[in-house]
């Protein structure tokens, strides 16, 4: 069993940064993945970014591409998900998902990810 905790979280300005966590514990394998979602309100849960940890290699939705970076610190067993110049429309709760032996075509699927944590909200006003 994998437990997931985000934090980092909060009400922000258009323009300003954020900077989410994402604490795991319990086993995992090598082929795993970390992911980032969000979730507005009356929408689906939207892939956001993820990061393999074999090799570390990063994706990102088209939406966050050049101002979202996430990254990964094996040691801490932490990934975190660094938004900056964010926008009204990053407003969403923001879920970390892990999943076991995710394939590089499916790593944007919510299908791919076995664990999932409770959500940090993230509201960016105008």
């Amino acid at each position: 069993q994998v437990q997931l905790v985000e934090s980092g979280g909060g009400s922000v300005q258009a323009g300003d940064s954020l900077r989410l966590s994402c604490a795991g514990s319990g086993r995992t394998f090598g082929n795993s993945a970390t992911a980032w979602f969000r979730q507005g309100p009356g929408t689906e849960r939207d892939f956001v970014a993820a990061i393999r940890w074999r090799g570390d290699s990063t994706h990102y939705a088209d939406s966050v591409k050049g101002r979202f970076t996430i990254s990964r610190d094996a040691a801490k067993g932490t990934v975190h998900l660094q938004m900056n110049n964010l926008k009204p429309e990053d407003s969403a709760v923001y879920y970390c998902a892990v999943g076991n032996g995710v394939i590089l075509s499916a790593i944007g699927s919510r299908l791919s990810y076995n664990y999932w944590g409770q959500g940090t909200h993230v509201t960016v006003s105008a």
